[in-house]
């Protein structure tokens, strides 16, 4: 059975993000401890990335949303502990408008292949990527894209409640 990984964007999410009610309904769930939610540093990010992959072992698969989408892709450019797989949720465009302030070093965005399989969700109203931004990155990064229309940012807003369509997506990298 493999270690999911939840690695949650800025802010962190909070007890109604999909995220969190995955965790709470599931003892296979870890999350990923960040030293700094709010003002995110990609560096820092991906560090703590790469430590908590050696300290779970190879079986993890990572469940990421919006910001931590683009730890992963600058964790995956370089050297780094191998994975199971990755599904990633909402990827943001780093140089959009919308994008957050706050995070630092997450553009330039790295555009090569994962040496792990991976699905990219995305919405076609999310206001922090486009759908092409999301299209782009999975066609790069060797993911297989989902495309579930307009779902805002795929996260509490979003009123997706325990989002049992993207457990299954989860589902199929697990296996």
């Amino acid at each position: 059975m493999p270690t999911l990984l939840i690695f949650p964007g800025i802010g962190n999410s909070g007890p109604e993000h999909w995220q969190s009610r995955w965790e709470r309904a599931n003892p296979d769930f870890v999350r990923i401890a960040q030293r700094e939610w709010d003002n995110p540093v990609c560096a820092e990010w991906t560090a703590v990335l790469e430590s908590t992959v050696q300290r779970l072992g190879p079986s993890v698969v990572i469940v990421a949303h919006s910001l931590a989408c683009l730890a992963v892709a600058h964790w995956a450019a370089r050297p780094h502990s191998p994975v199971r797989a990755a599904l990633l949720v909402a990827v943001p465009d780093p140089d959009g408008a919308a994008f957050p302030v706050e995070a630092s070093g997450f553009s330039p965005l790295p555009m090569q292949p994962f040496s792990f399989p991976s699905i990219v969700v995305s919405s076609s109203d999310d206001p922090y990527g486009s759908s092409e931004h999301a299209a782009a990155c999975a066609a790069a990064w060797g993911s297989r894209l989902v495309e579930i229309g307009a779902a805002g940012h795929i996260n509490a807003s979003s009123n997706l409640g325990d989002w049992p369509e993207g457990l299954a997506l989860l589902q199929q990298l697990c296996v």
